[in-house]
C-alpha cells in the first residue's frame, strides 16, 4: 500500500522558522532527513519524495472561463502552517507508514530538540480500472 506522508512546518514570522536556526541546528536536520531518506531507500520503502520551497513562492491557479491560468499569491497569510515537503511510501502496513511519520516528526530541531512537527498520513488511492 502506498501512502503520502506530508510535513506540515509552522509558518513562522517568516517562510519558514528553519531560516533563523544556528548553521549547526540546520544542519543536523537536514542530516536526519538525508539519513532517514536513506533508510528508506535501501529498505525499498520510499517511493518517492521531496522538499518543497516555502509559501512565499506558492502559488494558487485556477481556471479562468477561458481555460487560460488564474496565477495568485498563496498559501494564503492567515495559514499558521504550511507543506513543508513529503514522502511517498510503498509500505506492507497503514501501522508502518505512521512508525516512518513518527521517524520524521521526531526531526531535530534547534539544540537538537526533537521538532514533533505534524505529519500528515494518507493513502495513495488507484484509479479504478478500465472496462476490459
Amino acid at each position: 500500500m502506498k501512502y503520502m506522508l506530508m510535513m506540515h512546518a509552522p509558518k513562522g514570522a517568516g517562510d519558514w522558522q528553519v531560516t533563523n536556526w544556528a548553521p549547526e541546528d540546520l544542519e543536523a536536520h537536514m542530516q536526519f532527513m538525508y539519513d532517514l531518506n536513506e533508510h528508506l531507500t535501501e529498505s525499498g520503502e520510499l517511493a518517492g519524495g521531496e522538499g518543497l520551497a516555502g509559501p512565499g513562492e506558492a502559488r494558487i491557479v485556477r481556471a479562468r472561463k477561458d481555460g487560460a491560468p488564474a496565477v495568485t499569491d498563496g498559501p494564503f497569510p492567515e495559514a499558521k502552517e504550511f507543506l513543508a515537503g513529503y514522502w511517498i511510501v510503498d509500505v506492507e502496513s497503514p501501522e508502518r507508514a505512521y512508525e516512518i511519520a513518527a521517524k520524521a516528526s521526531a526531526a531535530p530541531g534547534p539544540g537538537g530538540d526533537p521538532l514533533i512537527i505534524p505529519i500528515e498520513v494518507r493513502q495513495v488511492m488507484s484509479a479504478p480500472a478500465p472496462d476490459a
